[in-house]
């Protein structure tokens, strides 16, 4: 079944364009970021760490000092102890443990006192380890840790609502904002959300204390003379500084305050009381820079001294002409907001708002919330360093804010990438970690004070529950930790390719608007344009694009090629969002010669959310590729460029859910990236070393090493269940004293084929109308392909039970299972376990268990005749593990774990059994099975090969489509595939047409006349069943189809009785709790319609929840007697009941005016009063 030849020699067949530049390694985004974290390669090479990840969450935490300054711990290094790795990750699987790495860090106790030193390595808990697929084993589960999408730290202007406002955000601590007031001209300060604060009176809070000050931090000034010949020119100027003059006794007394505006009568008093010079505000002032005229950083605009305006109103006494609000006139104005009701000492209200926004403990920007600020206000003449605010932030930011308002600046725009990044793997962790180490200083700090300094130990101090509890949380039940989809090796990539916008300190599903999902002219390059779920969270999670890497700052990156004097050089550069929009971006050229020059004159372009044509000349970069817009599903799909988006958006959701097949084939039409697909999947063995294979075994390869003696030894996995219960197996593809490289691929994963990404199989299509069956999407199909295996799978489940201590004794596994016939226990062992190779369907015995009964008779005389004559045999109930309902298979392993042998199982717990079952399953009717474009269908029929159409020939087809499946579904790509796909068969070549670089139809064409075919790929097809031909001719390729994972076998349902509901009395439902279909409001309505009473009775009392009458029913049923009378149903019960509780008591009687009983409680004394009215008429 399998080809000798390894590599499939694909034939490049599409537009003349040159791909510049190898795809990286697809998930580098997982692997470098989990290595940022723990620094492992610097730790085994003993180079010093960087202050990132790990070693930043230590570093951030210690010294950690007692209250009382006598004693510190201080930290000195950590290191994983790899040596103590007790199992393989395989053996993690099995056993369900977690595949981590002990940590331990060297702590110093220092007493200042005695100058004594205390010198400790401290385990800090087990840390996980990524597996090099990019995984974490946690719990025997592989998961992924999913990268988050976020609003980044820094500052933001927008306009929403009418409202212009500007936030500082943080990574971590209080927001802070600003907005316009229109209507009144003034600017206004607000803190984590809470009622706005004057923009001035907020200054002084911060230490500007005079008007001069904060003038001079907004405002360019100008002194100027006094001329009573020209005093018309200083009418409507503003004061920069107070003009003081002095009275008779010699004291300066202020005449006009710094902020007034000059009227004439005040200009007039200057004149008279002989002032020489003032200094003004100059507005609009405009620097000259060389020969460039340049806005300087003066404001056009008059709010801050309306601001002040306002504060005489509000905060100042009446007909005061000098008093200015002091610093703690502001102080009590801000805290009065921030803490209403606490009154609050001035130096405290001081320090704490320092603390607020200056003191890195309690507010972070983090590395990317600074160089967001200092990228925004590029006018710091040296760069700040430090991670909190500095006073230069937040004057800047106010008057960013009023030039956007005037119209000097424009706005952000949130949705763009440069103010959107990306937390992978380290930095989730290291966030969590943060936290868990904060609560553990604050107990190391508790403790210092509490314990005795003699005996005090560094370990004493230092308590790791929060930190292992930490780990726990953040890997077991993070929103971003997720089980990895494992269907096929696509969907494990993808997967760890994913960004998701949800999560802690994310968006949530009903708050994010349409403007988060769309499309953003940003995510060319970096995100998918395409890959995304339907349904509530379509574009909140999303796909990288193929080339997209993540920089230092979390920013996404795309590579361009530089352009130079109209040239394409050969420097490859990483642009983020931010930078991007300087520059003029080609795209790639259809003929572009080999020096890098452009075909023609005028290129296509892009530059910030515009697409121009422009002169070669300016130009700058260019992109890399045609498919750097798509991401990796999308670089699937062969025409790509043919399909409706929606159609294209469904192609790549599906190709995640096709299932692994039995024996799978790379598809006749593919990208070209199949290959890489599968090499960094992960499901590939590849070689370590250069060498030469010296044995292949079904489970195990050698290769010795050149130029040693070594041999490295490779095991190849066999039938290993996934977490979605497909089948992993890997088959060999080298032959012993092959030579490989190093990288080469040694052994085929599942749904791959000679290390290409092989999902599904190539069909013969006709698309023509067949007898209905292929109507509404449906498939028909050939019974050959079943005969052929050519869609079986295997899918394996796993059972596990228990055997606990219960209060009464242990559970026992055995062989000896009470009431169960000799039939089914065969297959067991001596024990009572399962054999493998065992077929077993529903109901079966997996393992055989019996539990302790409780005693029934517990009389005094009883125990005390027990204790006497010593026990006698226990009651026990079977509590065995049986198949569950609608499952098949053949029992492939089975894994015991003992407490008794070491294994670590959770308390009470003395042993676990685990049996897997595998079974094939063929292609069958209500199979669901699809295209890469969007083209789903449902299995309808499978028909006998001697009833299909079949072609000139004899050749039947494989698959019947509906035409009308095409134009109004526009994935016109299905079409092109077939047409090349088909030539593909027949002159058995197979090509690599990537996206967006795709041939023409007429190349096409050309290529099915050299197949020996017709142009427009239509062919006379005969109807199976009569011989003669169809009318038209009909066309006529070949399409490569895909099993999804969406099997009739696991949705088939039945039942007859079951479980019901506690107290409603109804029968539960779906199909897990095997439960019954429901009846509801609208099939009700339905039944009423046909008037269809008896119908309706039923299936509202002995159908659902009428106790007495289905058990009735049951029995009748059984003994064949058709009768059956509906009575009262439980939950007209549970109204009663509801009714009583509102102090209603509530009787029903029948037409004769007999009492209705309701429950058998009241039968009882329906029936005790009857009794007692007979006897009365007796008496009588």
């Amino acid at each position: 079944m399998f080809a000798k030849s390894r590599t499939i020699n694909r034939q490049y067949f599409g537009k003349n364009i040159q791909n510049f530049m190898e795809i990286p390694n697809l998930i580098d985004i997982q692997l470098s970021s989990y290595e940022s974290f723990l620094q492992k390669e610097k730790l085994d090479n003993n180079e010093p760490l960087e202050n990132k990840g790990l070693q930043e969450v230590f570093d951030s935490t210690f010294p950690i000092e007692s209250p009382d300054g006598n004693m510190s711990l201080e930290y000195e290094f950590y290191k994983l102890e790899e040596e103590n790795i007790k199992f393989t990750e395989l053996q993690c699987k099995q056993k369900g443990l977690t595949y981590s790495v002990p940590l331990k860090a060297r702590i110093n106790l220092n007493f200042k006192d005695t100058g004594a030193i205390l010198q400790k390595d401290i385990y800090m808990g087990d840390i996980p380890l990524m597996t090099d697929r990019g995984t974490f084993i946690v719990n025997g589960a592989e998961r992924v840790v999913v990268s988050q999408i976020h609003r980044s730290p820094g500052v933001i202007f927008n306009h929403e609502k009418g409202v212009y406002s500007s936030r500082i955000i943080p990574y971590r601590g209080s927001w802070l904002e600003f907005e316009i007031d229109q209507k009144k001209d003034l600017i206004y300060a607000k803190i984590d959300r809470k009622k706005k604060i004057l923009g001035t009176i907020f200054l002084r809070a911060l230490g500007f204390s005079t008007r001069e000050e904060i003038i001079d931090q907004f405002y360019e000034t100008e002194t100027v003379a006094v001329d009573a010949a020209k005093k018309e020119e200083l009418v409507d100027k503003v004061l920069a500084r107070a003009v003081k003059i002095k009275n008779e006794d010699g004291e300066e007394k202020v005449l006009l305050r710094a902020g007034s505006t000059l009227h004439m009568h005040e200009v007039d008093d200057l004149i008279s009381q002989d002032v020489k010079e003032i200094t003004i505000i100059l507005f609009d002032a405009r620097k000259k820079k060389g020969n460039k005229e340049e806005h300087n950083p003066s404001l056009d605009s008059r709010m801050i001294i309306n601001c002040f305006e306002r504060e005489d109103m509000k905060y100042t006494k009446e007909g005061a002409s000098d008093e200015e609000p002091t610093l703690e006139d502001a102080l009590t104005a801000v805290f009065s907001i921030l803490k209403p009701g606490e009154p609050m000492a001035a130096e405290a209200a001081k320090n704490e708002l320092e603390g607020m926004f200056f003191n890195i403990r309690h507010y972070d920007l983090g590395r990317v919330g600074r160089y967001k600020l200092n990228k925004k206000f590029d006018i710091y003449s040296e760069p700040v360093e430090t991670h909190t605010l500095v006073k230069s932030d937040i004057i800047n930011t106010m008057k960013h804010l009023v030039k956007v308002y005037i119209g000097n600046e424009v706005l952000d725009d949130i949705d763009h990438l440069g103010n959107r990044r990306i937390r992978s793997v380290g930095e989730l962790m290291t966030n969590s970690l943060k936290t868990a180490f904060a609560r553990m200083e604050r107990i190391a700090k508790e403790r210092m004070s509490l314990k005795e300094t003699e005996t005090m130990k560094p370990q004493d101090l230092i308590s790791i529950k929060p930190i292992v509890a930490a780990i726990k949380e953040f890997f077991g039940s993070s929103q971003l930790s997720q089980f990895m989809d494992q269907i096929n090796p696509l969907s494990e990539l993808t997967h760890k390719r994913r960004l998701n916008a949800l999560g802690p300190g994310g968006l949530s599903r009903d708050r994010a608007g349409f403007e988060v999902r769309d499309v953003h002219y940003t995510h060319y390059g970096r995100m998918c344009p395409i890959e995304t779920p339907e349904g509530p969270n379509i574009g909140l999670i999303v796909s990288l694009a193929i080339f997209t890497r993540v920089n230092e700052y979390g920013f996404l990156e795309t590579p361009y090629r530089k352009v130079v004097d109209g040239k394409a050089t050969d420097t490859v550069e990483y642009l983020s969002a931010m930078d991007e929009d300087r520059y003029y971006i080609g795209q790639v050229a259809e003929g572009m010669k080999a020096d890098g020059s452009f075909p023609t004159e005028m290129v296509s372009c892009r530059h910030v959310g515009d697409y121009t044509t422009r002169n070669v000349k300016d130009i700058q970069y260019m992109d890399v590729s045609p498919r750097q817009v798509i991401s990796v599903s999308a670089s699937l799909v062969p025409f790509l460029e043919h399909d409706d988006a929606n159609r294209a958006l469904m192609g790549c959701n599906m190709q995640r859910q096709g299932v692994p097949l039995l024996f799978p084939e790379p598809p006749f039409v593919g990208t070209g990236m199949e290959a890489k697909a599968a090499y960094d999947s992960g499901v590939l063995i590849k070689a370590k070393h250069d060498g030469e294979v010296v044995w292949v075994e079904s489970d195990l390869i050698k290769v010795k090493v050149d130029g040693s003696d070594k041999i490295d030894e490779y095991p190849l996995l066999k039938y290993q269940r996934t977490n979605n219960d497909t089948c992993n197996h890997q088959r060999p593809t080298v032959e012993v004293g092959e030579k490989v490289k190093k990288g080469d691929v040694l052994a085929d994963g599942p749904a791959t084929f000679n290390g290409e990404l092989s999902l599904g199989r190539n069909l013969l299509v006709g698309f023509v109308p067949w007898n209905g069956y292929n109507y509404e999407d449906a498939v028909l199909i050939s019974r050959r392909v079943v005969k052929e295996d050519m869609y079986t799978s295997i899918h394996i489940k796993e059972f596990q039970t228990e055997i606990r201590e219960t209060k009464l004794g242990p559970e026992k596994i055995t062989r000896d299972v009470p009431n169960t016939s000799e039939k089914m226990l065969n297959n067991l062992d001596a024990e009572g376990i399962i054999r493998i190779g065992a077929k077993v369907r529903s109901g079966d015995i997996l393992v055989g268990k019996v539990t302790p009964k409780s005693e029934t008779e517990t009389t005094p005389e009883f125990k005390l005749l027990n204790s006497i004559f010593g026990e006698k045999a226990k009651e026990v109930r079977d509590s065995s593990l049986r198949v569950p309902h609608g499952i098949e298979g053949v029992i492939i392993d089975v894994q015991r774990m003992k407490r008794t042998e070491g294994d670590d199982l959770n308390p009470g717990v003395d042993e676990v059994v685990k049996v897997l079952i595998a079974n094939k399953r063929k292609l069958r009717e209500g199979d669901k099975m699809a295209g890469r474009h969007g083209n789903k269908g449902v299995v309808a029929r499978i028909l006998p090969e001697e009833d299909m159409p079949y072609l000139a020939d004899g050749t039947p087809l494989d698959v019947c489509l509906n035409p009308l499946g095409v134009p109004s579904r526009m994935n016109i790509g299905q079409i092109m595939e077939s047409e090349l796909g088909i030539v593909g068969r027949y002159l058995n070549q197979y090509f690599e047409s990537p996206a967006f670089q795709t041939p023409s139809q007429e190349q096409i064409a050309e290529k099915l006349v050299e197949a020996g075919l017709s142009p427009d790929c239509k062919q006379i097809v005969r109807d199976g069943r009569t011989g003669e031909p169809f009318v038209n001719p009909i066309f006529v390729g070949v399409i490569y189809f895909l099993k999804l994972h969406h099997l009739v076998d696991d949705k088939m349902h039945a039942r007859s009785t079951g479980p019901y509901s506690l107290v409603t009395q109804q029968p539960l439902g779906g199909k897990a709790q095997f439960g019954g279909q429901r009846l509801g409001e609208m099939e009700v309505w339905a039944l009423e319609a046909y008037g269809a009473a008896n119908t309706l009775q039923e299936m509202m009392t002995i159908k659902s929840d009428d106790m007495n009458g289905r058990s009735k029913v049951y029995e009748s049923i059984v003994k064949g007697d058709p009768t059956a009378a509906a009575g009262v149903p439980e939950s007209f019960n549970v109204m009663v009941q509801e009714l009583r509780g509102l102090a209603l008591d509530f009787k029903i009687y029948d037409a004769k005016g007999k009492r209705i009983a309701l429950t058998e409680r009241d039968q009882e004394l329906i029936d005790k009063a009857s009794s007692g009215f007979e006897k009365e008429n007796e008496d009588a």
